[in-house]
């Protein structure tokens, strides 16, 4: 009795082994076989105008919004420049033959009306307040700024409307899909059959991807251009205050007190 029990779990392995073999081959040629009909037809794909077109009417709106937001995005990128806003070579020259006497009122002008920079805008209204108190001055900076600042933030309610109503198409489009394959549900019995549902399916899920695609970078762009405005407003604001300390009447009082107070220490 002893001798039983090992003699039958030998008598199972072999069978399980011998099984193995004999089915080995089957499965590889079972693999071989699916391999070869993977080979014969290939998984098909799409390209983007095929997939804009089963996404349904509501891609072209879409599409239409990512090529707003391109154009607009390249124009932003080189209107909004540094070196346009504010060149640095004309704002150190100009502030410094301002404020050491080397030109006057109307040689100001003329290079201001030279440069035409949104900058020079600015000192511009400033210098048309010449030998005024800085009052007077700093309101013309705060006028002129506020027009420059709407001229910076143009176009930028494009990306926030753009990043909107993206999604909002998308998921009319999502709607209206999953209407379509209702539809094809209730008028054609499409349990059964997964192709009459894989149309509605499909433009729901497209149009769904193609309005996240265009509203997120439409955002991204609105925050950067957003930021990059308020900074180069606050450094026109920061580089306006020196010109009213060169031009004002209030200024003028104050350096040349101060050179009295260094002539008497020198002295």
């Amino acid at each position: 009795m002893k001798t039983v029990g090992p003699r039958i779990r030998q008598l199972a392995l072999v069978a399980v082994l011998g099984g193995m073999v004999l089915t080995a081959p089957a499965f590889a040629q079972e693999g071989a076989d699916a391999l070869a009909a993977a080979a014969e037809s290939p998984i098909p794909t799409k390209n983007m105008l095929q997939a804009v077109r089963d996404g349904g009417l509501l891609m072209y709106p879409i599409v239409l919004c990512s090529f707003l937001l391109l154009v607009f995005v390249f124009e932003r990128a080189i209107s909004l420049r540094t070196g346009r806003v504010i060149p640095r070579p004309f704002v150190k020259r100009f502030i410094e033959q301002v404020r050491e006497g080397q030109i006057d009122q109307d040689q100001a002008l003329a290079l201001c009306e030279e440069n035409r920079s949104p900058v020079a805008e600015v000192f511009s209204a400033a210098v048309k307040k010449w030998g005024r108190s800085s009052v007077e001055v700093e309101q013309a900076i705060i006028d002129s700024g506020e027009r420059v600042t709407n001229v910076l933030r143009r176009y930028l309610r494009l990306f926030n409307g753009i990043s909107t109503i993206s999604p909002l198409l998308g998921l009319l489009g999502t709607v209206l899909g999953m209407i379509k394959a209702f539809n094809a549900i209730a008028t054609a019995d499409a349990m059964g059959r997964p192709e009459l549902l894989a149309a509605g399916i499909s433009q729901a899920l497209l149009t769904t991807a193609a309005g996240l695609t265009v509203a997120l970078p439409a955002l991204i762009a609105y925050l950067f251009f957003v930021g990059r405005v308020d900074k180069l407003v606050m450094e026109i604001d920061s580089l306006g205050q020196e010109v009213v300390n060169a031009i004002a009447s209030d200024g003028w009082k104050e350096r040349k007190s101060g050179a009295k107070k260094a002539a008497r220490r020198a002295a």
